[in-house]
């Protein structure tokens, strides 16, 4: 255990918790390793029947990596960036294939890296408060930890939608999309903590559905989305532009003032590692965004993106490009060139 990370055991229930409440519990390398080392440890131990993920205090699940980090690496040329994307890539991974029950309680704030430590996995309970987003494309990046895998299987337009717009679902959206599986009221979810404890786990997930039955609930009618959502599902970038400004709808309007006040360079590249993560199996996915990530660090947007956004906060960030018709496409397929070494996985 470290003060940014908490592991217990409740009879055959691993729980971690990352506990950077004032943080809104983002991500470090420390805490990514941490967990990596517990859940290797836990997977292999027979008294473990199922782990839980939890974000201390009320407000956040996890909300993403420490991206000031990430941007004082780059600007120093150092490894730390680097050694961060890869640790947590491989815990995304593990997530991903892990085989006994993983339950990542989501209430609150769930964005970037607190996505790939929760979708990836097979049950994700929302609570009233879930509030769910990939908004990197605002900072001048692209929604990573798996999500150029994940968003497009959530079908082309949504997943397009939510990656290029950063766009902001709450619970009941959440459980519609699948992004949640679950969803038990924020109330009751230390009692279902507490009746998970005293089940006999066994590594498989028939213990931990016994549990879940009794505190599951409907979460709600979800807000219909409009027809203009298919104007996300066309072949190209800038006919999403053309689509959404043939629309007369105010949500085709909002969605074009969220698409200009993003990085045009990462809008593109966003679009293109979606449709190539349609294709890919979830470790070509992860190797992809390996050589996105270290690319990103020689991509002037993203820095800038993080200035206005994090570190100065004036939301006026000035971009490379003026627009997606600005955008050079030579700097979009450099982006996806790949790196010298690739990402390596736990096993």
């Amino acid at each position: 255990m470290t003060g940014q990370i908490k592991f217990e055991v409740f009879g055959n229930l691993g729980v971690i918790t990352l506990n950077r409440p004032k943080a809104l519990n983002a991500l470090t390398t420390d805490m990514c390793k941490a967990m990596t080392k517990i859940m290797l440890a836990w997977r292999d131990d027979p008294r473990i029947g199922a782990v839980l993920v939890e974000g201390a205090g009320d407000r956040a699940f996890c909300a993403g990596g420490d991206v000031i980090m990430l941007h004082d690496s780059g600007k120093a040329g150092d490894g730390r960036a680097e050694e961060f994307w890869r640790t947590e890539y491989a815990l995304n991974d593990l997530i991903h294939r892990y085989k006994k029950p993983y339950i990542s309680m989501i209430d609150g704030i769930v964005m970037g890296g607190g996505v790939g430590l929760s979708v990836h996995g097979r049950l994700r309970v929302a609570g009233d408060n879930t509030l769910f987003a990939m908004p990197e494309t605002g900072i001048g990046y692209f929604p990573d930890v798996g999500g150029t895998y994940f968003l497009p299987r959530l079908g082309r337009a949504v997943g397009n939608w939510l990656g290029l717009t950063g766009a902001r679902l709450k619970t009941a959206q959440t459980c519609a999309f699948g992004i949640a599986n679950v969803y038990i009221p924020s109330d009751q979810h230390a009692a279902f903590k507490t009746a998970l404890g005293k089940a006999n786990l066994d590594g498989l997930d028939g213990p931990v559905m016994d549990v879940i039955k009794h505190f599951v609930k409907m979460p709600g009618t979800p807000p219909v989305l409009p027809e203009a959502i298919s104007a996300f599902g066309k072949d190209t970038l800038p006919e999403i532009f053309a689509a959404l400004k043939l629309d007369n709808g105010e949500w085709a309007a909002k969605q074009l003032s969220l698409l200009t006040s993003k990085s045009p360079l990462a809008l593109y590249i966003s679009f293109e590692a979606l449709r190539r993560g349609a294709g890919f199996d979830f470790r070509e996915a992860m190797r992809q965004e390996l050589d996105l990530s270290l690319n990103f660090m020689h991509i002037p947007d993203f820095f800038e993106g993080v200035r206005a956004a994090v570190i100065d906060k004036d939301r006026n960030p000035k971009w490379e490009a003026a627009s997606v018709d600005d955008v050079e496409l030579e700097d979009v397929r450099r982006a996806f060139t790949p790196v010298t070494s690739e990402l390596e996985f736990l096993d």
